[in-house]
């Protein structure tokens, strides 16, 4: 079973794009609401905040997840291991718990990447590895390349965009996926069902969008500055989507509404 769906791993809190006083006040209000999943990136330039939040949260050690990503101006050969040895000086770790590469190469040639990778394995940099913005064909690519497992492939995921091909590739490969811009960017609070489900089960909107992406076998990356919005988006885990309506909401998708693209990020892959 993939390290994110261990005890409470599979609910990650994200920390893009804070900074400063609004990471250190959020992630310690995430890590007092029960979070032990933390998920930052080389990209997001707050390794060092996240790191000195986490070892001042008096939390021990090996109770965290602790996920960071390589950048793409990392994968080559001279930056790779470098910038992950600087991302664990910056985390204050060892070893990180999962290492992604952040995206894969813009010109779609993963192979020296993915070997890159599983050098940062057997180096004892990173307990576990994976991906993250993969198409299908590279997670299929990328595990028989890989020689250590690869425990996740996050991407963007939530009820208003169909990732069905994704998810057949996730249980034809054994990488499971886990989700990042989980609400839509708040999009998926413009829905009339969602807020019609929100009443039926009295929960918070948000929880039951969380709740469908579990469901579904996806973990969840959140983020929010909010107190009360941390703690419901962590407290996801005393009800149950009827299949019904989890029908119901895999019918949204057919919107596909996607948020990183193209002209978000230039380098994206072409999207299954």
């Amino acid at each position: 079973m993939s390290c994110y769906f261990l005890n409470n791993y599979q609910r990650a809190f994200g920390t893009w794009p804070l900074k400063n006083r609004k990471l250190s006040d959020a992630l310690q209000c995430a890590i007092e609401s029960g979070y032990r999943a933390i998920d930052t990136a080389q990209m997001y330039q707050n390794e060092s905040e996240t790191g000195a939040c986490v070892a001042a949260s008096g939390v021990p050690r090996d109770e965290f997840l602790i996920t960071t990503k390589v950048k793409p101006a990392n994968l080559e050969q001279a930056q790779f291991l470098p910038s992950v040895e600087q991302s664990l000086k910056d985390l204050q770790l060892d070893q990180v718990d999962v290492l992604l590469l952040h995206w894969p190469p813009a010109n779609g040639d993963i192979k020296q990447s993915i070997k890159l990778l599983n050098e940062a394995a057997t180096e004892g940099l990173a307990k576990h590895i994976g991906l993250s913005n993969f198409t299908s064909q590279m997670m299929r690519d990328a595990r028989h390349l890989s020689d250590h497992p690869l425990v996740t492939n996050q991407v963007e995921f939530h009820p208003l965009l169909n990732q069905s091909t994704l998810l057949a590739t996730a249980a034809e490969t054994d990488i499971p996926l886990s989700s990042y811009c989980s609400v839509a960017r708040g999009e998926v609070f413009k829905q009339p069902l969602i807020q019609e489900m929100a009443i039926k089960y009295q929960k918070e909107p948000g929880k039951i969008v969380l709740r469908w992406i579990l469901q579904l076998g996806v973990s969840v990356n959140t983020m929010s500055t909010n107190p009360t919005n941390i703690k419901n988006n962590y407290d996801v885990m005393n009800f149950t989507l009827s299949s019904v309506d989890m029908t119901k909401l895999q019918a949204l998708t057919k919107q596909n509404h996607r948020i990183v693209n193209k002209s978000v990020v230039p380098w994206a892959p072409e999207w299954d």
